[in-house]
């Protein structure tokens, strides 16, 4: 996981431990206080969103136990697409430019232009090098780009 990506992750699991787990709590204790819980509805959202909020932190908590942070500035920068570069690519048939960040599972976000290093162009790119071209299997067929800049940023 990138830097980014990992603070992002400890400040969402900030958020849940220190803003949404207490908020959860004073709805059920809320929804609690209407009376019989067996028909409270407010009661039994609550309920729920605390077990959706539970298992986000879990899950959150388990993965930066186990991650492994890669800081891209520090690498070799020696021009090589791998994880955690920004990679500026185009497309050979129409001359379309395009820039992504090669980014682990849990960062990708193409409206960012994140894409997961186990994507499909992610994959075609790593271990590639500015001026190489690339050719990546799509649905509608081959697409061929040639990689413009690697950046390490």
């Amino acid at each position: 996981m990138t830097v980014k990506g990992s603070k992002a992750l400890e400040s969402e699991l900030i958020n849940l431990k220190d803003v949404e787990r207490p908020r959860i709590i004073a709805e059920i204790a809320t929804a609690r206080a209407h009376g019989d819980i067996k028909e409270n509805a407010e009661y039994h959202a609550a309920k729920e969103e605390q077990g959706f909020i539970e298992r986000r932190i879990k899950e959150i908590e388990a993965k930066l136990s186990r991650m492994q942070i890669i800081d891209v500035t520090k690498l070799n920068q020696d021009k090589r697409c791998v994880f955690g570069t920004t990679v500026t690519v185009m497309d050979i048939e129409n001359d379309n430019q395009v820039i992504y960040q090669i980014v682990g599972e849990d960062e990708a976000d193409i409206e960012q232009n994140k894409i997961s290093c186990h994507s499909p162009i992610a994959s075609a790119l790593i271990g590639h090098e500015e001026g190489d071209e690339i050719t990546v299997k799509a649905p509608k067929g081959d697409i061929v780009y040639e990689i413009l800049k690697v950046e390490y940023i």
